[in-house]
C-alpha cells in the first residue's frame, strides 16, 4: 500500500483515494482494513458518517463506495422505502434490514401552498434513483373543494450521492393516480392505467386506459399504445419471455374497470380477474385472460415480485387474507405458497413486498415501551413488525421495528418500495 504522503493512496487493491485526504482513516488500521470495515457499515450510519472528515466523505462517496463493494464481492445492498402519508408533508424513510433499529429519513418532497392530501402515488426505484410519480389530491383552486383530482407530477432522488434533493421532472402526459408501474430497459419507468380516485372519496373518480414511458437518457415522457379499456388500482411488472413471448414485457394485473350501484345508491367496484401484458419492442398488448373463476376471490390482493440479479422477474406472489399464493405463467394462475405466521384482523390492511429474494409482510403495531421504573405505568410506542418469508427455504422469521413516524401507518395511503444499490 501506497504511504499516507503520496499523492493517492490504493484501498482495497485497486480503489484509489483521491489526493487532499490528509491522514489515515482510522488511526492505528491500515487503509485498507479502514477501508472494509467502513464498506460493510449500514447505509444510515454511512450517511451519518460522511462529515466525520474529508476523507471519509471521499471513500463513502457512491463514485468509491460502489466500486469497492463490487471489487470485494460484496451483495448489493437492499433497503427498503417506506411513505407512511403524504410525502409533501411527511419525510419518506430508509430501512437497512441488516440492522432494522436504524431508519434514515429523507427530505419531503417540494409541496404547493394550493395541493393537500397527495394519496395513490407510485414509489418506484429504479438502480439508485427514487421515483415519485402521479397520485390524486385535492387543490384548494378547485371548485367544488373537496373534490381530488389526478396528478401528473414526477420527482426523483438520487441516493448516491452525497446530498440527498428531490429534483423535479417533465409531468407525465396524463395525469393519473392508482396505476401500474414499473421500471423499463434502459433505466427508464412504464406506466399505464389510472384515475383521479382518493382514499376519503372512494366511491366516484375518472379512469383511463393510456400507456406511456420515461426515458431517462432525454428526460421525456413518450406515449405508447393504449390498453384495451380503462383500468385504475392496477399493478405492474416487467417480466421476460413469459408465456412463451420472447421479448420483455410490461405486465398489467388486478385493478378495477367499472363501478356499479347496489340499491341505485351504494357504488360497488366491477374488479378486473385478468391481466394484460404490452411487448415492449412490438408495441403490441395482449390479453391473458382471467387469473381466477367466479367465487374463488373477489379481487387481487398485493402483488410482489421477486427478481433475478439481472433485474428480471422470476417469481410473482400475492397476498390475499392470510395466505401468500404463487402465480404460475404457464397456466395463468394462482397456488397456494404459505400462511402468514402471525394473522392479520380482516379490518386491517399491511404491505407487502419483495426485498433480496425474500416476501415481507408490513404490519402497523403499537407494543408497549421499556421504562426503567417497574411501577410506572408501560406507555405504548409504534411499531412496525416485519413477517418474512423465504420461498426458496420455505421458512419464516419475524422481527419488529420503530419507525420515527408519530400516528400509525395507514397502508392505505402509505407507499413501499425497496432499492437496491
Amino acid at each position: 500500500m501506497a504511504s499516507p504522503s503520496s499523492p493517492s493512496r490504493r484501498l482495497a487493491g485497486s480503489l484509489i483515494l483521491r489526493p487532499g485526504a490528509e491522514g489515515s482513516l482510522i488511526p492505528g488500521l491500515p487503509d485498507d482494513v479502514a477501508a472494509v470495515i467502513l464498506c460493510l457499515l449500514t447505509f444510515p450510519d454511512q450517511s451519518r458518517l460522511r462529515a466525520t472528515s474529508r476523507a471519509w466523505r471521499l471513500l463513502l462517496s457512491a463514485a468509491t463506495l460502489l466500486p469497492l463493494r463490487r471489487s470485494l464481492r460484496l451483495p448489493s445492498r437492499h433497503l427498503v422505502c417506506l411513505f407512511p402519508t403524504d410525502p409533501s408533508l411527511a419525510s419518506p424513510i430508509l430501512l437497512d434490514p441488516a440492522a432494522p433499529t436504524a431508519w434514515w429519513p429523507l427530505p419531503p418532497i417540494p409541496c404547493s401552498p394550493q395541493l393537500y392530501g397527495l394519496a395513490n402515488f407510485a414509489a418506484i426505484a429504479v438502480g439508485s434513483h427514487l421515483y415519485v410519480l402521479g397520485g390524486s389530491h385535492f387543490d384548494a383552486r378547485s371548485y367544488p373543494l373537496g373534490h381530488p383530482s389526478p396528478s401528473a407530477a414526477a420527482y426523483r432522488l438520487d441516493l448516491a450521492l452525497s446530498r440527498h434533493r428531490w429534483e423535479r421532472l417533465p409531468d407525465m402526459h396524463i395525469p393519473r393516480g392508482s396505476f401500474a408501474c414499473a421500471p423499463a430497459p434502459g433505466g427508464g419507468v412504464v406506466v399505464a392505467g389510472g384515475g383521479s380516485r382518493h382514499p376519503t372519496l372512494p366511491s366516484s373518480g375518472s379512469r383511463t386506459s393510456s400507456t406511456e414511458w420515461y426515458d431517462a437518457a432525454t428526460r421525456t415522457w413518450h406515449m405508447a399504445t393504449a390498453m384495451p379499456r380503462e383500468r385504475a388500482g392496477c399493478v405492474g411488472f416487467v417480466a421476460h419471455g413469459a408465456g412463451g413471448v420472447g421479448e420483455d414485457e410490461f405486465w398489467v394485473m388486478g385493478g378495477y374497470d367499472r363501478y356499479t350501484t347496489v340499491g341505485g345508491v351504494v357504488p360497488n367496484d366491477l374488479y378486473c380477474r385478468d391481466a394484460m401484458a404490452l411487448g415492449l419492442w412490438s408495441g403490441k398488448w395482449r390479453e391473458i385472460g382471467d387469473m381466477w373463476v367466479e367465487g374463488e376471490r373477489r379481487r387481487l390482493g398485493p402483488v410482489a415480485a421477486i427478481s433475478a440479479e439481472d433485474g428480471k422477474v422470476t417469481d410473482v406472489f400475492m397476498l390475499d387474507g392470510d395466505d401468500i399464493f404463487r402465480y404460475d405463467f404457464a397456466s395463468n394462475g394462482w397456488s397456494k405458497e404459505a400462511t402468514l405466521r402471525r394473522k392479520i384482523p380482516e379490518t386491517e390492511l399491511c404491505g407487502f413486498v419483495s426485498l433480496n429474494g425474500e416476501l415481507h409482510v408490513l404490519k402497523s403495531a403499537k407494543l408497549p415501551a421499556e421504562t426503567l421504573h417497574p411501577r410506572r405505568q408501560l406507555k405504548k410506542r409504534l411499531a412496525l413488525e416485519f413477517q418474512v418469508y423465504n420461498p426458496l427455504v420455505r421458512k419464516w422469521r419475524v422481527f419488529t421495528t420503530y419507525p420515527p413516524v408519530s400516528v400509525p401507518i395507514d397502508f392505505r395511503t402509505a407507499a413501499l418500495c425497496t432499492v437496491e444499490l
